[in-house]
Formats: structure tokens, C-alpha cells, sequence
């Protein structure tokens, strides 16, 4: 074998490492990549160690499970965040909130987190505003508690053992238990919302957004003051959200 042609398997052997880890549903070990895919095992463990290296991919709290690591993390940020990508997404963004007339956004999990990463915002006077970028808490946001609710078992059990269940609220849910019952119910809607749990006066919606082979990637929320919408007037937008929400599966 040439040295060109062993590069180039080792770099094919390492993407595809990088794709399983990546797209995986739950956190996977180096023996679910060893059932998964043609590569030697001495391989595989020599390669996720560069890989952990290089901050590509990270290990869960038992060690033994890979998740996707900070550096992955940011190169796909990046990419969402490049212009060509961005633009039929802000479109999408722009139309629902021109239709609706309050503040879109869409957001992604990001550790014990919910990260704003875009939105439109409402030309209403009164608006609450939450910049892209901003960091909020998982168990008391409509589009938090999506994530929890349709990320597996497993994994929502251990991430809520590990989260603060702070009252921001009067509102907030801050038993286990309870936040856990609510949760079915978000599971089996496929729809999440956030009734002044995490900031009085406030109330909002969120759909999921998948990707093309069905895992959750972000939300399609919507928020509004309290004086303006109720959570039952925010439900009647929830079919065109899905629709739009569809649509921008396409830009993700």
C-alpha cells in the first residue's frame, strides 16, 4: 500500500468514526463501533484516542460512552453559521414571525444548556429579548424541555440527576418527579411549552426540527408576553410551526 493510499484510508477510517459518534441517537462505545463498521479494533481505539485528542470527540461520564467534543461542536456551529447556509434559514424565520408578528427563534441543546442560536425578532414594543448566543436552562423553557423530553431515557435520567432544578418562577417545575410526569406528556404531543416558567409574563411554544433520519437537531419556538397570548392562543399557530419546521429540516 502507498503511503497516499494508507493517508487517505486512515483520513476515510477517522470520518467515518467521526459520522457514527456524530449522528449516533444515545452515546456509543468503541464496541458498538467495532459492530458497526469494517475497521480493525486496534484501529478504532487508536483512532478515537486522536480524535479525543484533538477535542473531536469526548467521553461521557462513565468513560466509556463518545460524545461528540467541543471542537466538532464549534465546526458545526460554524457551518450553520455560514452565510449560504443561513440565508434560506432566515428566510423561513422571517416569514413565520411576519405571520405570526412575535419574536421566532431556534435553538439547540448544548450540554446542561438550551443555546439560542437564531431568531427574528417582533417589532412590538413590549417584547422580551434574548440575543443569539444567550444560555438558558433546560427544565423551565419550552424548547428545554423538548429536548429532554425526546432525548432517550438514559440519557435524559442522567443529564437531570446532574441539573439544578432552579425556581425562576413561581411556575417552575423544580421536583424531578413532576418535571418527569410533564415530560411524557411533551413526549407523546411532540410540542412543548413554557407557561411563565421562566419568565413571569411570558409564554412561549416549541416543535421539534429533525434531521433526515429522524433525530431531533433543534427547535421552532415562539415567544410572547403574557398580555398579548395565552398558551392556548399560542397552540393555534403550532400546525403552521410544524410546517415551517419541516422546511427548515432542508437548511440544517
Amino acid at each position: 500500500m502507498s503511503k497516499d493510499t494508507a493517508t487517505n484510508t486512515t483520513l476515510l477510517r477517522a470520518i467515518s468514526l467521526l459520522e457514527e459518534v456524530a449522528t449516533a441517537e444515545y452515546s456509543i462505545s468503541a464496541a458498538d463501533l467495532d459492530k458497526r463498521l469494517d475497521i480493525p479494533k486496534p484501529t478504532i481505539h487508536r483512532l478515537l484516542k486522536q480524535l479525543e485528542e484533538q477535542q473531536l470527540i469526548a467521553r461521557d461520564l462513565d468513560g466509556r460512552h463518545l460524545l461528540p467534543g467541543q471542537r466538532l461542536h464549534r465546526m458545526a456551529m460554524g457551518t450553520l453559521a455560514n452565510e449560504s447556509v443561513k440565508a434560506p434559514r432566515r428566510r423561513l424565520l422571517e416569514r413565520l414571525a411576519k405571520e405570526t408578528g412575535e419574536t421566532c427563534n431556534l435553538t439547540l441543546h448544548d450540554g446542561h444548556e438550551l443555546l439560542y442560536y437564531d431568531r427574528v425578532e417582533t417589532n412590538w414594543p413590549v417584547r422580551i429579548q434574548l440575543a443569539p448566543g444567550s444560555r438558558l436552562p433546560l427544565h423551565c423553557t419550552s424548547s428545554g424541555k423538548l429536548f429532554l423530553a425526546l432525548m432517550p431515557s438514559h440519557r435524559r435520567r442522567a443529564l437531570l440527576s446532574s441539573l439544578t432544578l432552579e425556581a425562576h418562577t413561581p411556575y417552575t417545575l423544580t421536583s424531578s418527579s413532576a418535571l418527569e410526569e410533564h415530560l411524557v406528556q411533551i413526549a407523546r404531543d411532540r410540542l412543548s411549552t413554557d407557561n411563565e416558567e421562566f419568565i413571569q409574563g411570558m409564554v412561549a411554544i416549541a416543535v421539534p426540527i429533525y434531521d433526515q433520519v429522524g433525530h431531533m437537531q433543534a427547535t421552532l419556538a415562539i415567544h410572547a408576553p403574557r398580555l398579548r397570548h395565552s398558551i392556548e392562543s399560542l397552540l393555534e399557530w403550532a400546525p403552521l410551526m410544524r410546517q415551517i419546521a419541516s422546511e427548515l429540516e432542508e437548511t440544517l
